[in-house]
């Protein structure tokens, strides 16, 4: 997809196009709802399908899904009283001891997480955190390096949707453990960059308990006629702020059962 002209009207493929080209070609842009007001939720999730569908045209294909907004203090930040889902592909998956592709990315930063890995099929509504833990197979710590098309990450709630909640790569620890070896409210850690502590978390942070925000997504998805499937990975949601990436930085996560995991910032 290319960007269209300004005379096209507005649709959620229109929303879908410009920021597609704005991926590709690594020029960021201005919110797209201050142009657009009437861009809301139901169609920045339409037009993050429409995106995720040129994605799989190019040969990638559906591993998971990805929260955002799952802490209290970016809710209270953007104004919001909810998260949001987006979606993962093989493509956003960076093998261990790979450096941040900057050259596909125009401002990365990172920010630790916990994952889940499903071992069956998660099908909302009324999926409760408990019956999301009973779907889990094993848990991960994880590092997301998320990357917004939106200048200086100024961007409304349906503009980052419509960015598939300014996805960009992620990696995931060498440790994995089952649900109940962990207290995964209690689950800490610490994020570092170049060897200095720049903050901390626990898992509490990610709505009370990750598997709150796992729950959200069964539920969310299944409002749009989708089921999480068996196998593929959940990224519950950023324990602290994200921090920049900066070229020759070592951005490091630092969990208490979890392990570590480290990157280069390219």
């Amino acid at each position: 997809m290319t960007e269209t002209g300004t005379a096209e009207p507005w649709s959620a493929a229109r929303v879908a196009d410009i920021l597609v080209s704005a991926e590709r070609t690594r020029q960021p842009r201005t919110s797209l709802q201050a142009e657009w007001p009437d861009l809301d939720l139901d169609v920045a999730y339409a037009a993050q399908d429409i995106a995720l569908a040129d994605r799989r045209a190019r040969g990638e294909v559906v591993t998971g899904v990805k929260l955002g907004l799952t802490s209290r203090a970016k809710q209270q930040q953007m104004g919001v009283d909810e998260p949001s889902v987006a979606w993962l592909t093989d493509a956003m998956a960076l093998p261990a001891g790979l450096a941040v592709p900057r050259e596909k990315l125009i401002h990365p930063r990172a920010e630790p997480e916990i994952a889940f890995v499903l071992g069956r099929r998660l099908e909302g509504p009324g999926v409760t955190a408990a019956q999301a833990l009973s779907a889990v197979d094993h848990v991960v710590g994880a590092l997301e390096i998320i990357d917004s098309r939106y200048s200086g990450f100024k961007f409304t709630l349906a503009d980052a949707v419509a960015d598939n909640n300014s996805s960009g790569v992620y990696l995931t620890g060498p440790v994995s453990r089952r649900v109940e070896e962990l207290n995964l409210a209690l689950e800490a850690c610490l994020l570092e960059v170049d060897g200095h502590v720049v903050d901390t978390a626990t898992g509490a942070a990610v709505l009370g308990h990750p598997a709150e925000a796992l729950a959200f997504a069964a539920n969310t998805l299944a409002a749009r006629g989708h089921a999480l499937e068996a196998g593929w990975i959940v990224l519950t949601g950023g324990m602290t702020d994200a921090v920049p990436v900066y070229p020759g930085a070592r951005v490091a996560a630092h969990f208490t059962s979890l392990g570590s995991i480290s990157v280069s910032g390219g």
